[in-house]
């Protein structure tokens, strides 16, 4: 069942992940959230870069209300839990992810699309957080991840007011990087991915994995932090070669 909610399929290093529950707005079922963890903890080999997007009209109105139905405190804890560890293994699986925004981005979707390292908004896009008029709170890790880029006096506004923000103010407060005419995020998003996959491995990995990271430390230790991350980088066999071959230019 999740591997129809869910389609992957893959072409020249590039996974194109597809959220395929159209008629509820692709509201993410367990299995779906299930689905995404499974792919992102072993990644194949092969891919370089992933593409998220989504059938239909709208990318994803957020968590399937229903499964949030008569559960007690502590497995509401544990689900959330369980979400947060499944949306890091996505930001932190080493591969650089470029996410297709259209139609609806809400609450859990929002928090889906903030695990990708690039976010392309088509025009139909909007972005809302609709949580606490169901009486719920954010559980997938948006409070950092959002948080982060709005901060949060406009979080919180935008939480107790439910407040919409459409495609071209996303891009201006940073829940998406481009803006792109309806229809043409797909296409925007594979001319992405190919720049991203002739970038290094290596250099992919760490800026996925040590940027977010440095963000949450001391100067210091973040700038301790990146000194690591280029000393290893530069130690990279790809890199040197790299590097020889840009040099041996230069000479010439």
């Amino acid at each position: 069942m999740s591997d129809e909610l869910i389609r992957i399929a893959e072409q020249d290093g590039i996974a194109i992940i597809t959220l395929n529950r159209p008629a509820k707005r692709n509201a993410l079922t367990l299995a779906m959230y299930e689905r995404l963890g499974e792919y992102f903890a072993a990644p194949p080999p092969s891919v370089r870069v992933a593409i998220l997007t989504a059938a239909g009209e709208h990318f994803c109105a957020g968590g399937d209300l229903g499964e949030h139905q008569e559960k007690n405190p502590i497995d509401v804890l544990h689900t959330s839990r369980r979400r947060q560890a499944i949306f890091d293994r996505i930001q932190y699986s080493g591969i650089p992810l470029v996410a297709v925004l259209k139609g609806a981005v809400l609450g859990g979707g929002l928090e889906l699309a903030l695990t990708a390292h690039v976010r392309v908004a088509e025009a139909t896009a909007w972005f809302q957080l609709p949580e606490a008029a169901h009486g719920l709170f954010m559980g997938c890790g948006s409070t950092v991840r959002l948080g982060r880029i709005l901060g949060p006096d406009r979080m919180a506004e935008m939480m107790l007011t439910r407040r919409i923000y459409n495609a071209g103010e996303a891009v201006g407060l940073g829940l998406a990087h481009y803006g792109v005419a309806a229809d043409a995020g797909l296409a925007k998003a594979r001319e992405l991915a190919v720049t991203i996959a002739a970038n290094t491995t290596t250099a992919n990995w760490f800026i996925t994995n040590a940027l977010p990271r440095i963000d949450s430390m001391a100067s210091a230790d973040g700038l301790f932090a990146e000194s690591l991350a280029i000393g290893l980088i530069q130690s990279d066999p790809e890199t040197r070669r790299r590097m020889e071959d840009f040099m041996q230019k230069r000479k010439k």
